[in-house]
């Protein structure tokens, strides 16, 4: 099979099964395993306040690594046939998370429509900020950044790299995601240890953000609002997450991002899509979730179109 055929399969795999959590409780995720390999590095290579070096040798390590091991799955997949064929789309299913992602921020509407209290917690599960003094408005603006952002990173941007160069450029993007969720923080312990794989990430990133605000923006009918978007997307903290979070913002008619809290202090960020409605709850999240599948829809037809072309 073609690689976008491949993809095409995979894509469909993830919306149908997700994470069965009767195979991960028995077994460790590939993505745990990324970590578990983060945190060897970590643990060897970064001493005291860390160094940039060391952390250039960590990812340079880990992205060697994925590679190798995506090159050598390959190698004995193609010679399997349409076995190999089934594994390749298995493996590539399982590094993609739409489902897993629209199941994670739906529980956060859920959980507001039973009480505060249970839109917290569900929402804590997804986000890193504080979440204990959280009113519903900010619960859902948590939730619905996290659908904007996790759709770029943890959805198109590897079905982006699966379909450049296969199961080994996958593998190596989704070690370097991993990295930077772990170790890429501008803390004592991290910035300098870190900062070669935030701004991989961000390099990486920097095409598929892109494409996902275009999956959100066609669907919703807000092209005509690309320059808005784009001066939001400016504003933003991150080069790449304001990309989509400000389509998002645009497609539903709301504001998200602004002040919110880390570690016990108050931060002020700038407002995405600042004109939309700030009084929100799961009503906007249901909207967000539907601009979801509007867009991985869209991702899967481009994808059958390659299929076809090809």
């Amino acid at each position: 099979m073609s690689t976008p055929t491949l993809l095409l399969f995979a894509l469909l795999l993830d919306a149908v099964m997700g994470e069965p959590r009767w195979l991960w409780s028995r077994l460790p995720h590939p993505a745990v395993l990324m970590g578990r390999a983060v945190t060897a590095l970590d643990r060897t290579l970064n001493h005291g306040a860390g160094s940039i070096l060391a952390g250039v040798l960590a990812l340079a390590l880990l992205m060697t690594g994925a590679y190798l091991l995506g090159t050598v799955v390959k190698s004995i997949a193609l010679q399997l046939g349409l076995l190999g064929d089934a594994v390749q789309i298995i493996l590539a299913a399982i590094l993609l998370a739409h489902r897993s992602l629209v199941q994670h921020v739906a529980a956060v509407a859920d959980g507001l429509r039973v009480s505060l209290g249970d839109g917290r917690r569900a929402v804590a599960m997804i986000v890193s900020r504080d979440t204990t003094q959280m009113d519903e408005p900010a619960t859902a603006r948590a939730a619905i950044e996290s659908a904007a952002e996790n759709l770029s990173d943890g959805v198109i941007a590897p079905a982006f790299w699966f379909l450049v160069g296969g199961l080994p450029a996958l593998l190596v993007y989704k070690a370097v995601n991993t990295a930077d969720s772990m170790i890429g923080y501008r803390t004592p312990k991290y910035e300098r240890f870190g900062k070669a794989a935030a701004v991989m990430d961000d390099a990486l990133n920097l095409i598929p953000a892109r494409l996902t605000c275009l999956l959100i923006a066609l669907p919703a009918g807000v092209l005509g609002d690309l320059r808005a978007i784009y001066a939001d997307a400016s504003r933003h903290r991150s080069p790449n997450a304001g990309w989509p979070e400000a389509a998002m913002a645009r497609a539903i008619n709301v504001a998200l991002a602004g002040p919110r809290a880390y570690d016990g202090e108050m931060q002020q960020f700038a407002w995405v899509g600042g004109a939309g409605a700030r009084q929100i709850g799961p009503a906007q999240i249901d909207a967000a979730l539907s601009r979801l599948w509007q867009a991985w829809g869209l991702m899967l037809g481009l994808t059958a179109l390659l299929v076809f072309v090809g």
